[in-house]
Parts: C-alpha cells; sequence; structure tokens
C-alpha cells in the first residue's frame, strides 16, 4: 500500500487503508466477465452468490429485448432530470404499473434505490421529529435519517415491543408539531430474516407515526404476484411509503417510493435527490417494465426460488454449519472473525464459487459472514455442489 503514488496532501490516507487491510475490513472491486448468479470463466462454470438478480431475468430475452427498442425509441440516456426535459413516456409508464403493482396510488421513480430512500426520508422528517429504526435496517435509512437532522431512535431488530417503549418515552416530550416515522426493511439484507410488519404497524398506529417499509429484497420473491411482505399482510393502507428496487428481482437499474399521490407531490416538489439527479435511462425503464410484466404473468416465480433456498439452507444446516435464522433467498453463514470470512471466500473462490465476505461495518463487529444469495440460476445440483464446497471449506480453516 505504502508504495503506491499517492498526491500531494494525501499522505495521511495511507496508514488508515494498511490498518483497514490489517483488520481484515478491505474491500476489493472484482472484475467479472458477466452478471447474474452462473457464467462460465476461465474454462468453468462459476456459481455466484454475490448476485440479487433473484429471478434470473438480467439475461432474459424479453428484458433485454424491451432495453434495446427504449434505447432505440428514446435514445442511450434521458439527458436531463425529471423536472426539466427528463420525464419520458416510459418514466410516467413505469410508475404507473409499479403503483398498480404494489395497490398504491401513486409511485415516484428514481436513480437507485439509496437515492429513494435518502430522497424521501429526508423531505418526510426535520428537526422537530423523531425516526424510530431498526438496529440492523439499511444503511442509507440511517442517512436519510442524517439528512433530515431528525432525532434518531434505534430500535433492538425485530422487537416491536422496544419499539413501543421507545415511542412511549418519545410522546411523553414531543413537540407540537413534531412527527414521528418507523423505519425497516421487510426482508433485511445482510440477515436474510424477515420483519415483523403487523407489530411494527400497531406500534406506529398507536402513537400515529408514519411508515416506511424498504422491500428492497422481498419484490419480486414473496407476497402475491410477487408485490413483497407489505402485500402479504395486507397493510397496504397502513404503511405511508415502501421503497422499493428495480435492480434485484426486476434485473435492471433504479429505485423508486410507493406512497399516496400527496406524497408523491411533495417528493417532487421538495427532494434534492430527486430533482437535481438526471432521469433513469430509457434502456433501465423498459427493462424493469418487462421484468414486471414476467413477475405478475409467472407469479410461481417467487415459490420455487424461496424453496430452492430453504433446501440449500437444510443443506447447510445438515453439514453442521453456522447458518443464520434467514426466512429466504438470503442464505448467511456465521463465521465471527473479519479475517477468516475473507479466507473463507477465498478458499470458495478457488472452486469457483464467489460468496462475498462481509464485515464491519456493513454488519456488526464480531458477526462477519459469509452472505450467500441464492437464485434462479442456481439449479438444485448447483446448490447441492455449493453446500458440499461450502462445507469442506470451513473444515479446512478450522482444521
Amino acid at each position: 500500500m505504502s508504495g503506491e503514488p499517492t498526491m500531494p496532501k494525501e499522505a495521511w490516507i495511507v496508514p488508515l487503508l494498511e490498518d483497514w487491510r490489517a483488520r481484515g475490513l478491505e474491500r476489493r472491486l472484482n472484475i467479472l466477465p458477466r452478471a447474474g448468479g452462473k457464467f462460465p470463466a476461465a474454462g468453468r462454470e462459476v456459481l455466484n452468490f454475490a448476485s440479487n438478480d433473484y429471478l434470473d431475468l438480467a439475461h432474459d430475452p424479453h428484458v433485454q429485448g424491451r432495453a434495446s427498442e427504449a434505447m432505440a425509441r428514446f435514445g442511450s440516456g434521458s439527458a436531463a432530470s425529471r423536472l426539466m426535459a427528463g420525464t419520458l413516456e416510459c418514466h410516467a409508464e413505469l410508475e404507473a404499473a409499479l403503483a398498480s403493482w404494489q395497490s398504491f396510488p401513486a409511485a415516484l421513480v428514481f436513480g437507485s434505490g439509496c437515492l429513494a430512500n435518502l430522497g424521501t426520508l429526508a423531505v418526510l422528517l426535520g428537526r422537530d421529529d423523531v425516526a424510530f429504526v431498526d438496529r440492523l435496517a439499511h444503511a442509507t435509512i440511517l442517512d436519510g435519517v442524517a439528512l433530515s437532522r431528525a432525532r434518531l431512535r434505534r430500535f433492538q431488530h425485530n422487537d416491536p415491543d422496544h419499539l413501543g417503549r421507545l415511542l412511549a418515552q418519545a410522546a411523553a416530550t414531543r413537540r407540537p408539531r413534531g412527527r414521528f416515522l418507523v423505519a425497516t426493511e421487510s426482508v433485511f439484507s445482510m440477515d436474510g430474516d424477515l420483519a415483523p410488519l403487523a407489530a411494527l404497524a400497531e406500534a406506529a398506529d398507536r402513537y400515529e407515526a408514519m411508515l416506511l417499509v424498504d422491500e428492497a429484497h422481498a419484490l419480486g420473491v414473496f407476497g402475491p404476484r410477487g408485490a413483497g411482505l407489505v402485500a402479504a399482510a395486507g397493510l397496504g393502507q397502513r404503511v405511508n411509503v415502501q421503497i422499493g428496487t428495480l435492480s434485484k428481482a426486476l434485473a435492471s437499474y433504479g429505485g423508486f417510493a410507493c406512497c399516496s399521490a400527496t406524497v408523491r407531490e411533495l417528493l417532487i416538489q421538495r427532494s434534492r435527490q430527486f430533482i437535481y439527479t438526471t432521469a433513469l435511462p430509457p434502456a433501465s425503464a423498459a427493462a424493469a417494465l418487462a421484468a414486471l410484466e414476467i413477475v405478475c404473468r409467472r407469479p410461481e416465480l417467487g415459490p420455487t426460488l424461496l424453496a430452492r433456498a430453504e433446501s440449500f439452507r437444510r443443506e447447510l444446516q445438515g453439514a453442521g454449519l453456522r447458518v443464520m435464522p434467514s426466512a429466504g433467498q438470503i442464505v448467511p453463514l456465521l463465521v465471527g472473525d473479519s479475517a477468516k470470512a475473507v479466507r473463507l471466500s477465498e478458499r470458495l473462490k478457488a472452486e469457483g464459487i464467489l460468496a462475498p465476505a462481509i464485515r464491519e461495518p456493513t454488519v456488526p463487529r464480531g458477526t462477519a459472514r459469509l452472505r450467500l444469495s441464492v437464485t434462479l440460476a442456481h439449479g438444485e445440483d448447483d446448490l447441492r455442489r455449493a453446500a458440499v464446497a461450502v462445507a469442506n471449506a470451513v473444515a479446512a480453516e478450522s482444521g
């Protein structure tokens, strides 16, 4: 690290990076020949458990064809922000389809799921307000609260009772115009477990708190027509904002917020992440629309993926591995030590299996893990092969 060139006045960075590396926390960019859950590389087939292309639609001919058609019709980019000249017919069509799919009055598309969280929370909250956020919620939810300058209260993971106590305490000193907002993921991206949405909604209702649910890892997989866990629980009328992404099961790029027409109008007027960002490329909007059509037309895709993931989970558990209590397509294997997690990941990579080591600050210190993301590109034989390889790698590392 110290031998690499630095610009003037940047020498202070080098020891920070060296310390990061020594603690097993260094991240690296890995250049791959192809996206998705499985691809050929160096004369063999690689199983990619780092991909969020859950339904294996990124290479679907219908999805790719629609993207190509949109590029030919609208151009390679939208060339402006949404409020200038960037709102094209494909954007309006996508927003109408997303709102209908989620049974919400309206939807607004952002440049990414990250921007959707940041741009929504920074508008719904202000200095006089309080945000109650699950302790393991995504970093972009926490960053959105920070941008809003609202006070942050973090409740214990998936603990509605603790949330209720925090709400009661805050209610005792609630400012006259102070707003409350509860925020959670529905499927937690690093743990793979599910939020108790009904109980959280009950606590939020009791104290007139808005409720925001990030469904990034649920959409396309859980619920009727893949509409997610909010829809599965029948909570659409009790959730103020549902955040989603186009980059996972919908095999494209971008994010969105489903909400009331009133909240949508507020976001258009006030959200900097919406106002000052170039509109989504037409090809991305069209690809997401095509993927959404497939998801709605083939409701068996989500249940099929969940069944494969459960079979894979049982294989790992049967080998005596420390599988965390997930309930969906995200299957985390608890390792604990960051350096050991990196070594396991490297062992598996040598076997043609990509399984990323997840370490702090993404997850709490001492809970480093391999995050294994099952997709429909993984057949049953692939998953059996992967389970054996993981078990062997753990045994070799332990020995």
